[in-house]
Parts: C-alpha cells; sequence; structure tokens
C-alpha cells in the first residue's frame, strides 16, 4: 500500500495514469460505438504491428550485442522490398518499369564474392594450414568465392529464370538442413555421435528430398516471387555483414562514443536512399501480388490471407529468435558478448564473428519486414527511414534491449496507429507514433517491458 502512495505521489506518474485510463476508455468507447469498425481496426493494427515487429526485432538483437544504433537497419527494410521489385518487376505493371542494371549486379557479385572469401578464411584457413600450404588455402579459397559471385551476378542479371538458377541452392539447403536435425536428434536421443551410419542415412534422405523440391521449384515459375523474398533477405544480410566486418569493426576500435556510429550509419542509410532514387525513381511502385490477396469477410471485417501470413512470420520469428538466444551456444555466446565484450573476449569467443552473424541475422528480419510491408502497400525510397523509425519506437514501447519487448511493442504501436487515426485521416498514422514516443520516452523510459 506504502508503494502505492508513493507511487502516485508524483505528479509524473498520476498524469501518465490519467493519459492511460483516457487511452483505454476512448478505445472502449470507440469499440461498442462499432464493433464491426473495431475488429478491422484491431486486425489492421495487429497486421502493421507484424512489420514493426520483425523491424524491430533486427534491430534489438544487433542492439542487445553491440550497444549502438545501427540505422542500416531502414536501408535492410528498403533494400528487401526494393529487391523484390528489381528481381520480379517484369511481373509488375505488365513489366512497364522492368528494370536490370548491370553496374547493381556487379556490386553485389562483389560483396556476396567478398563475404564468402571472409567466411572462407575464418572457418578454414587456421584449421587447415597444417595440411596445406598457405598459397594454396589462399587460391581455393579466391576461386571459391569468386564462384559464389559469379553465381550470385547470374541470379540477378537473369531474373526470370530464378526458378532454374536457385534450384541447385535449395537442394543444397535442405540436403544439409535434414543432416543437421537428423545428427542433432539422433545424438540428444543417443547421446552418442560414434556412429557414421545415421549420418549417411540422413545424408540419402536429405539429397533425395533436396532433389525432389529443386525439380519442383525448377518446373513452377510462380514460385520466382517467393524466391526473390529470399534472395531479397540473404543480399539485405549480406551487405550488413560486409559493413560490419569491412567498417564498423575499424571505426568501433577508433570511435569510443556510440554518437560517432550512429552518425556514421545514418550516413549510410542516407547513401542507400539516394541510390534507390537514382536506380527506381522516387516514384511510389506496386510489388507483385502475393498469395492470399482475396479479402475474407470475418464479422464484418475485410480480411486478407496475407495479412495473417505476416502477423504469422513476426510470431514464428520471434519464436525463432528466443530459442536461438535461450537454448543454443550460439545464443550464449551472443549473450555474453552483449554483457561484456571484453570479457568474452578474454574466455576465447570470436567476439568478431558473432557479432558478424548477428548483424546478418538483424538485417534479414528487417529485410522481411520491408518485402511483407511492401506487398501490402507500396513501395517508396523513403520506406526504409519509416520503417525504422517505427521499429524503434516499438523497441522504446516495448523495452529497449528486450526481444519481448520488442514484439510486444510493435504489435502494440500498431494497434494505437490504427485506433488513433479512427476520427482522422490516414496521414496522421505517423503523427500518432510519435507522440506515443515522446509520452514512452517521457513517462515510461524504459518501456513496458524493460530489460533485466
Amino acid at each position: 500500500m506504502t508503494d502505492v502512495r508513493s507511487y502516485f505521489s508524483s505528479r509524473s506518474n498520476l498524469l501518465a495514469v490519467v493519459m492511460t485510463a483516457l487511452v483505454v476508455a476512448y478505445i472502449g468507447w470507440k469499440i461498442t460505438e462499432s464493433p464491426d469498425q473495431a475488429l478491422q481496426f484491431a486486425f489492421n493494427g495487429m497486421s502493421v504491428g507484424a512489420v514493426y515487429a520483425l523491424v524491430a526485432m533486427g534491430f534489438t538483437i544487433v542492439y542487445s550485442t553491440v550497444w549502438f544504433f545501427d540505422m542500416y537497419y531502414g536501408a535492410a527494410a528498403a533494400l528487401g522490398a526494393y529487391g523484390v521489385f528489381y528481381l520480379r518487376s517484369s511481373e509488375t505493371l505488365g513489366g512497364l518499369y522492368e528494370i536490370n542494371n548491370p553496374i547493381v549486379n556487379g556490386i553485389f557479385a562483389l560483396v556476396v564474392a567478398g563475404v564468402v572469401a571472409w567466411a572462407l578464411h575464418t572457418a578454414f584457413y587456421y584449421r587447415l594450414r597444417s595440411r596445406f600450404s598457405d598459397r594454396t588455402l589462399r587460391i581455393t579459397g579466391s576461386v571459391v568465392a569468386a564462384i559464389a559471385g559469379l553465381y550470385a551476378g547470374i541470379v540477378l542479371t537473369y531474373p526470370k529464370e530464378l526458378h532454374i538458377t536457385l534450384s541447385p541452392v535449395v537442394a543444397a539447403l535442405v540436403a544439409t538442413g535434414v543432416v543437421l536435425i537428423c545428427r542433432t536428434a539422433y545424438i540428444r536421443i543417443a547421446g552418442s555421435d560414434g556412429l557414421k551410419v545415421p549420418t549417411l542415412a540422413a545424408l540419402v534422405v536429405g539429397i533425395g528430398l533436396g532433389l525432389f523440391l529443386a525439380v519442383w521449384i525448377a518446373d513452377s515459375p510462380g514460385s520466382k516471387l517467393y524466391l526473390s523474398w529470399g534472395v531479397s533477405c540473404f543480399l539485405a544480410g549480406v551487405v550488413s555483414l560486409a559493413l560490419y566486418r569491412g567498417l564498423y569493426v575499424y571505426m568501433r576500435e577508433r570511435a569510443r562514443s556510440p554518437l560517432v556510429m550512429l552518425v556514421a550509419t545514418l550516413g549510410i542509410l542516407l547513401a542507400f536512399s539516394a541510390l534507390i532514387v537514382i536506380v527506381f525513381e522516387p516514384t511510389p511502385r506496386p510489388l507483385p501480388e502475393p498469395f492470399g490477396n482475396e479479402t475474407m469477410n470475418i464479422l464484418g471485417a475485410a480480411i486478407k490471407g496475407f495479412n495473417i501470413f505476416t502477423i504469422a512470420i513476426a510470431v514464428i520469428g520471434f519464436l525463432g529468435l528466443t530459442w536461438l538466444l535461450k537454448m543454443t551456444t550460439f545464443g550464449r555466446t551472443v549473450r555474453a558478448i552483449g554483457d561484456d565484450e571484453e570479457v568474452a573476449k578474454v574466455v576465447g569467443i570470436n567476439t568478431t564473428v558473432i557479432v558478424a552473424i548477428v548483424f546478418f541475422i538483424g538485417a534479414v528480419f528487417a529485410a522481411l519486414g520491408g518485402l511483407l510491408s511492401g506487398h501490402d502497400t507500396a513501395i517508396q525510397p523513403r520506406m526504409g527511414l519509416l520503417l525504422l523509425l517505427k521499429g524503434w519506437i516499438a523497441s522504446v514501447v516495448g523495452g529497449i534491449g528486450n526481444l519481448q519487448g520488442a514484439i510486444v511493442g510493435g504489435f502494440i504501436l500498431g494497434m494505437l496507429e490504427q485506433f488513433g487515426i479512427w476520427d482522422l485521416a490516414g496521414e496522421w498514422r505517423d503523427v500518432v507514433s510519435f507522440l506515443v514516443l515522446i509520452l514512452f520516452l517521457s513517462f515510461w523510459p524504459t518501456g513496458i517491458l524493460p530489460r533485466k
């Protein structure tokens, strides 16, 4: 009782409670006034909030590891959406705005080659240099990286054949995934990894399943749109990893202030936005229609299956990230780096590699949020900055640095936006978001679920 009295003795706390009660009362009044419209706004809020949650989760996993604001994630969101348009522009508006730029293809091919070269050097060089000469390892790594870059260039140059050029990658990923899952399950059940027969059997099953899916995809031109999702997210992640390994590592060593990193990453975001205008022009563009674009009438609300899919993706992404961070060795090392990076280095953790992977994962989430948003509305050059700000506001609402807060904050922000414009024009949605930010920074700076 004493704690309650002391809480309400503060004018700011009392004002915050009164404002919260007014918001709840307003929403309750609107629900009783028009239940059908309230359901429509609630569903729209959940759908938009799922996109905000995806961007917020990508931002949160990086921020809680390195503790600086990387504004590239706005560019990653735009890259996810514009990547889909770049690869599928022949299917949009009858191919009127079809685009394929050899310079863009070459730049991404070089970035992929560079990242593959670094990955091979990090994973295998020090393990194999006792068996092979330094020259042999470097030449082999360079050749493999060049092949990877050339393959990426071919995929981007011939987007109309995406279902054919990517079918071998699908086969390889499925076979690898089956082997890893079966091997892990066998080790946990049997408690031993000495037998080679289960691994060989899993390999045979994985190769068979991979080949089946590869043939099916190569025979399904309709799969090109969804393959472009994977390519766009992969490229956004690769660029993020390249920026961290090629730029941020050295900047963090020299710049002791997070403000320097904030300004530098803001420059990267603005540069990407300018490049988007140069390559694609500033006019908004639609993306090809995905599955589930037909509306269903549920209790008076018009609901699209694709929006339900977006909400499901946000929830699955959250569960996957939670499992990765809580239940795996990789997650434990990430949390150790977030707690104290210098101590993590002392105990033998290769922080550069772990953080690079974290940057890749974060950018994939941001790109996924961007492309899902682009399918729901349209794409435009400043969408990256807007999604970044909305993702950041969602993190503030839920609790900065807290993964649970990221998804909760995303859905809450989406709902507040929709109910806030009930009697207003849609253009007021951004005003509502920034008012929410100001209120939370004023009264609940740690968010709803503060990081412990």
